[in-house]
């Protein structure tokens, strides 16, 4: 039975990672459970789960879970985050949000434990150190987004075999097809509203300015060892094919599914042995009977372009990148600016930008910190 700590336990990959173990309760015990905000939700997951340790966001939730659970060992804020991945366990899920998840990933490699990493900041912004740390460790990073999950399956049985490139598929998100006369139009709304997943709000606003997909090319570099130019994105609005890997030889294989989430944790979680899941079924002769390919305009959508300029720049610009773009989509969701200020405001702080090159986990949080308070003041 594998000993389970969740990261993120209360979000849309925590949830989903919590009706897999249901499904598997022979295979699978959680040991550890965290959350920042969703205390109530936390409560009824530690009824049903019996973590032995949780990690809440503050005191005062602390106090709550603790006089609910006093046998429970209670920690706080993102040290109490490095402190709960050193509880015994085989494997942490990480599914928290942004630069958060990167130090008790570090931590969690460093005790030896295998990492399914849905978290994609930590390579974006630590890739380096992280991936070095894991193979020096003899550590597993199994990938949770479906994407690269689909790159990791295609690569299964082929290792050693030259890899062309991988064609990483993105849905296009709620504005595929837009002009940037009518991205000055759209609204936060609308910004949330994915065709296809139901995921956070973060996530979901990076997919609308397929940043999310530029994230996705700088992890993918980590994941595979693989060069930024071997990795193209083609527009899949359907989203079954989650991406495909092109060999020498000119051989493609690809990864096919309904776009459901559960099916890449599952295969995290379960590695390397397929889990039985009981969701439903692709068929071929209805979702699958029409299926697109287009290539992204970045003209329009320069998230993307500007990843691909960050890891080819590499030292500090892809932490500029992914701090920046953190504290924007804040500044959206809280109403304080506009879509295309997004876009906008990284080019200005890329262009802007006299890079560096960090040595340690606390040198990449101090330049994050410095992207965000750049952000905030483009709008002060």
């Amino acid at each position: 039975m594998k000993r389970i700590i969740l990261l993120g336990s209360t979000g849309s990959i925590g949830t989903q990672t919590l009706d897999i173990v249901r499904e598997n309760p022979d295979k699978f015990k959680v040991v550890a459970l965290t959350c920042k905000n969703r205390i109530e939700d936390l409560i009824k997951q530690i009824q049903e789960f019996k973590p032995e340790a949780v990690c809440v966001g503050n005191k005062e939730a602390a106090a709550q879970v603790s006089a609910a659970f006093p046998a429970i060992e209670v920690n706080i804020g993102d040290l109490g985050l490095r402190e709960v991945v050193k509880v015994d366990a085989d494997i942490v899920l990480n599914a928290l949000m942004g630069i958060s998840g990167m130090a008790p990933t570090y931590e969690a490699i460093l005790t030896g434990k295998d990492i399914a990493l849905a978290n994609k900041e930590t390579l974006v912004a630590g890739g380096s150190l992280i991936m070095e740390l894991a193979a020096e460790k003899g550590v597993k990073i199994l990938p949770v987004d479906s994407e690269h999950s689909a790159i990791f399956q295609c690569l299964e049985g082929n290792q050693g075999r030259n890899v062309r490139r991988i064609l990483l598929t993105a849905s296009g998100g709620p504005f595929r097809g837009y002009s940037l006369e009518q991205l000055e139009q759209v609204s936060l709304k609308e910004a949330l509203n994915h065709p296809k997943w139901r995921m956070g709000r973060k996530i979901t606003i990076d997919s609308a300015t397929m940043m999310n997909k530029g994230l996705e090319v700088i992890e993918a570099k980590w994941l595979f060892a693989i060069e930024p130019e071997q990795i193209d994105v083609h527009v899949h609005p359907e989203s079954i094919v989650h991406s495909m890997v092109e060999f020498d030889d000119t051989s493609i294989i690809a990864q096919l599914a309904l776009p459901d989430m559960r099916i890449p944790i599952s295969l995290a979680l379960g590695y390397p042995d397929r889990l039985h899941y009981s969701g439903k079924s692709l068929n071929m002769f209805e979702e699958g009977a029409s299926l697109r390919f287009e290539k992204p305009d970045t003209s329009v959508f320069e998230c993307l372009s500007m990843a691909y300029e960050a890891i080819e720049n590499g030292g500090s610009y892809p932490i500029l990148l992914n701090g920046a773009n953190e504290e924007l989509v804040a500044m959206i969701i809280e109403g304080k600016i506009e879509f295309l200020d997004i876009q906008r405001s990284i080019r200005k702080l890329m262009d802007a930008h006299k890079p560096v090159k960090p040595q340690t986990i606390e040198d990449i949080l101090e330049i994050d910190k410095e992207a965000r308070a750049k952000a905030r003041e483009l709008f002060r």
